[in-house]
């Protein structure tokens, strides 16, 4: 439970505040779109069109049945894309020139969220080079920090060299459990090294939270009382907050 979790349920908890949010989903897993309520055969278009296509960026945009949050889905064509691209001139660069076609088409969101790909490929390049700032989940295990130490490096190389406006967000601390010392460790070390960039929110573990994607539901809509829902209640309005 981590950055997918945390696309589905931020975007639908952003919205749930007024907000227009497009999610982009970039994880050939596709299952963001899943989550949202999109079956494989109503996927039109979808990012793997927005990469590799040339027909119109918003066209690939479908509605969810969260009012407020529209995605582009993904397809099992995605996993292709990083190969085509490998050709492409400015190839770390398409996602980031497609998107701002799109805003220029339909600039009335307020946030674009990205789901990344689980490993650090060209997908995962293009989207941090399109991104403003990144928002890391932070898993409350044992490893977490020593993978939070190999995206810094990325997020440096990025900087110096296609995208040196892009910053970190926050850090979110997902999976915690305050009855679990680990857990606690965690938190302390992630607070200690990165101070103000660890968001106050935590996302802790929750059934409902689990069990939310298999009804196609973000959690605030599956069960709005559950300690998930009003987690990422809270994060929404820190990332607000932040913005402002």
């Amino acid at each position: 439970m981590g950055k997918t979790t945390t696309a589905i349920n931020l975007g639908a908890a952003l919205a749930s505040k007024g907000k227009r949010v497009l999610l982009v989903d970039m994880d050939p897993q596709g299952n963001a779109s899943t989550g949202l309520g999109l079956a494989s055969g109503q996927r039109r278009s979808s990012t793997y069109d927005l990469l590799i296509g040339s027909d119109p960026a918003s066209e690939g945009i479908h509605l969810t049945g969260v009012e407020g949050l529209d995605i582009i889905p993904a397809t099992t064509d995605l996993s292709s894309a990083d190969v085509e691209l490998m050709s492409t001139n400015g190839r770390s660069r398409v996602l980031k020139r497609r998107l701002e076609e799109l805003l220029a088409d339909r600039g009335d969101y307020d946030y674009l969220l990205i789901d990344c790909p689980p490993a650090l490929n060209l997908l995962t390049i293009n989207a941090m080079v399109a991104a403003g700032s990144l928002l890391v989940p932070l898993q409350s295990e044992f490893f977490a920090l020593e993978g939070l130490s190999q995206l810094m490096l990325t997020l440096r190389e990025v900087r110096g060299s296609a995208n040196g406006d892009l910053r970190i967000e926050g850090i979110v601390l997902t999976m915690y459990d305050r009855r679990n010392n680990l857990s606690q460790q965690v938190e302390a070390d992630a607070r200690q090294t990165l101070g103000e960039l660890v968001f106050k929110t935590v996302i802790p573990r929750n059934v409902r939270l689990s069990e939310a994607p298999s009804h196609a539901m973000p959690v605030i809509e599956y069960d709005p009382t559950c300690a998930g829902a009003r987690a990422y209640l809270d994060l929404a309005d820190e990332v607000i907050e932040r913005e402002k």
